[in-house]
């Protein structure tokens, strides 16, 4: 009997440990998800924000081409 409830025991504490680890890495994963920024989104909006400035006369086509040259 008491072997018996030895056995529960540890299963119980394998399922605490697996749901605790389960929900720390899900927190890590939210975490990195939401303040990991994409570059590829980075990138095009810095050229779109080129090309307003460069429609605009803010810059010159020079300027303009360097930085999209930078950025590529």
């Amino acid at each position: 009997m008491c072997f018996e409830g030895f056995h529960w025991f540890g299963l119980g504490g394998l399922w605490m440990f697996l749901f605790w680890g389960a929900l720390i890495a899900f927190i890590v994963w939210a975490v990195v998800k939401l303040t990991r920024q994409d570059n590829s989104v980075s990138k095009t909006n810095h050229i779109d924000i080129a090309k307003e400035r460069y429609a605009k006369g803010e810059i010159s086509k020079e300027e303009f081409e360097q930085i999209e040259k930078d950025l590529s």
